[in-house]
């Protein structure tokens, strides 16, 4: 039996433990570059943020699309994990509602830059909306569930016009200082609650 036949049918090994980590250091070091350089900022200072060597982020995203999709999985993941954590932690689960609504808003805000490069004609970032809306969506209309079973929001808001809502009060918060949609969407969530 040749090599290639061994080999045949075996899966791929999962990473290393110490792997794993110094990958989700190396995204939360671009994440953190984004924020304040946008997906633009310089690969040799992401490297530096993450005490890693340019190389190790080439052997890991060939492009920079690769390292930029690669970011926002991890900040979507982020996102759809907390829901389940606040809803199990949370007093009430509109508290826990409007608590993942402010981190839905934190991930919408720091995205400078992402909204030019999603226009681009790479394939991978097609796929990002559809596994944000895939990811999302259901963490929040079990949030919104939990809270209507509860009594304290009125039954028959939609998860995706709730997000889509949000996401509207928070265009243009990153071009003008004087502006945080964090007030407006306090006021969204605070008009789901029953007030019968």
């Amino acid at each position: 039996m040749s090599d290639g036949d061994r080999g045949a049918g075996r899966t791929a090994r999962p990473q290393r433990a110490d792997a794993r980590r110094n990958k989700e250091t190396l995204l939360d070091a671009a994440a953190a570059l984004f924020v304040t350089a946008g997906v633009e900022a310089p690969v040799r200072d992401i490297a530096a943020r993450a005490g890693v060597g340019t190389a190790t982020i080439y052997r890991h995203f060939p492009t920079r699309a690769d390292l930029i999709i690669a970011v926002y999985r991890h900040q979507v993941d982020a996102c759809a994990e907390a829901g389940p954590a606040l809803l199990a932690a949370g007093p009430t689960p509109h508290a826990a509602l409007g608590r993942w609504i402010d981190l839905f808003v934190d991930f919408l805000v720091t995205k400078h830059g992402l909204a030019a490069v999603l226009q681009s004609d790479d394939a991978g970032f097609e796929a990002l909306h559809a596994y944000f809306l895939d990811r999302l969506v259901p963490v929040c209309g079990r949030l919104l569930d939990a809270a209507v079973a509860s009594g304290e929001i009125r039954p028959g808001f939609q998860a995706y016009e709730i997000m889509r809502g949000v996401g509207n009060l928070c265009v243009g918060a990153e071009d003008d200082p004087r502006y945080d949609p964090r007030r407006p969407v306090e006021l969204l969530v605070a008009g789901l609650r029953r007030t019968d």
